[in-house]
């Protein structure tokens, strides 16, 4: 037997022809900003320091994606959930973490996608050696 599979469709977009919200509209911006907005009333170089810092941080936090790869890394969910895994791999927007050998209070998952999203906070040792059998 199958069952139905629900779609949700946006509504039309004021020129009648798309779905969605028109890009140009208040409401869009307000719900959907398409940058993070830089520090208010700033000078210039207020904005390059910024911007460097931003680059700076965004320089670590992909260094530390790599450094994590392969290694035990322990997730701390939502509510105060905890689980360890095999880091594997991030896509591109670092939407979601592939791990491997996930332990969950349920058990063992041999393959598993986390949103980030419904992680707080990760850690791993940079000392680990995996040991060779």
């Amino acid at each position: 037997m199958t069952s139905p599979v629900l779609v949700v469709r946006l509504p039309r977009g004021p020129e009648g022809q798309s779905r969605g919200f028109d890009p140009t509209s208040a409401r869009y911006h307000a719900l959907a900003p398409s940058t993070i907005r830089a520090s208010n009333n700033c000078s210039s170089v207020c904005l390059a320091e910024e911007q460097r810092s931003r680059s700076l941080l965004r320089e670590r936090f992909l260094r530390s994606l790599i450094t994590m790869t392969g290694k035990p890394v322990t997730f701390t969910m939502y509510e105060q959930v905890i689980v360890t895994a095999a880091f594997t791999a991030s896509d591109i927007d670092i939407l979601n973490f592939q791990v491997t050998a996930l332990q969950t209070p349920l058990g063992i998952q041999k393959e598993a996608l986390l949103r980030c999203t419904d992680i707080i906070a990760c850690t791993f040792d940079l000392e680990y050696t995996p040991t060779i059998c």
